[in-house]
């Protein structure tokens, strides 16, 4: 069982359920330390004194506020603490809302929510079912690690899931941010052939058939290189010419029924390595054994 990241209560109306929160994620990063070129000394960080260089303990710092002209407020953790008492172990929710309604761009990071001891794990199992069967979410906000969050509570099948959201101030507006958003309307031609291919390729959600291919390519790099190839990274498809768009629907509406009239419902079969050390895959690199010297 992992560990708790944080424990509280779940707070509607009169009723109060002990919870525990746990990270329903997990990174696959490849873990890279710094070092400098062309030696093996590592890269080390210290908190240091601007003015005088002098490293300074970590119980010495303290966060401060600019409020321009080089004034900064300087505020203590504690501090940070106090302004919120109470809300640090209280999950407050304040509506319940239907779940097709909160755009998902809202969400941030999911975690699971389970009953933090035996004895309440009724009033638990209430509300989840109470939250599968209307297909709601909880809205509530919390404070954790001293930032206070806006989440929505869902139930997915026998626990409930936390999703921390943005708020609303939060979500930059699209034409500010991307600034050339077209204008024109697209061709009834064109449209309907985009339509076709999405119709085409449009297939149950398996969520377990994705995987995350550029840590797989870098832990490739690092293999690798440990062996002495080469690597030699493939160039970017270029994009396709609006001249050529529709043929390029067209043919990749052809291809996708295609695609979908040969499958076995098996994964397809992942290029594997050939002799001689070379290891080829479409859009992928190649990498080769370097001359010995």
């Amino acid at each position: 069982m992992a560990r708790s990241i944080w424990k509280g209560y779940i707070s509607f109306g009169l009723v109060s359920i002990p919870v525990a929160m746990y990270s329903a994620t997990d990174e696959h990063e490849v873990d890279f330390h710094q070092f400098q070129r062309g030696t093996s000394d590592r890269i080390r960080y210290k908190r240091v004194n601007e003015r005088t260089g002098r490293e300074v303990d970590y119980e010495d710092i303290v966060k401060g506020h600019d409020v321009g002209g080089g004034e900064h407020v300087i505020v203590e953790p504690d501090e940070l603490t106090d302004i919120a008492p109470g809300k640090s172990r209280s999950l407050d929710i304040a509506q319940f809302v239907d779940l097709a309604d909160v755009d998902p761009m809202l969400f941030q990071k999911s975690y699971y929510l389970g009953p933090a001891d035996e004895e309440n794990t009724s009033s638990y199992a209430l509300l989840r079912a109470a939250l599968e069967k209307t297909n709601r979410a909880a809205v509530a906000t919390f404070v954790m690690r001293s930032k206070e969050y806006l989440a929505a509570i869902r139930a997915s099948d026998k626990v409930l899931v936390l999703e921390t959201m943005y708020f609303a101030d939060e979500i930059r507006d699209a034409a500010k941010t991307v600034g050339n958003l077209p204008d024109a309307r697209a061709g009834r031609k064109q449209l309907q052939m985009a339509v076709d291919l999405i119709d085409a390729m449009t297939e149950p959600w398996k969520p377990e058939a994705y995987h995350d291919t550029y840590t797989e390519r870098v832990k490739e790099l690092v293999d690798a290189k440990r062996e002495g190839e080469e690597v030699v990274v493939e160039s970017a498809p270029a994009a396709t010419e609006v001249s050529d768009l529709v043929t390029a629907l067209q043919e990749s509406v052809e291809a996708a029924k295609k695609s979908r009239g040969g499958k076995s419902g098996g994964a397809k079969k992942r290029a594997g390595t050939k002799s001689g050390g070379t290891r080829t895959s479409k859009g992928r690199k190649t990498t080769k054994k370097k001359a010995a010297a």
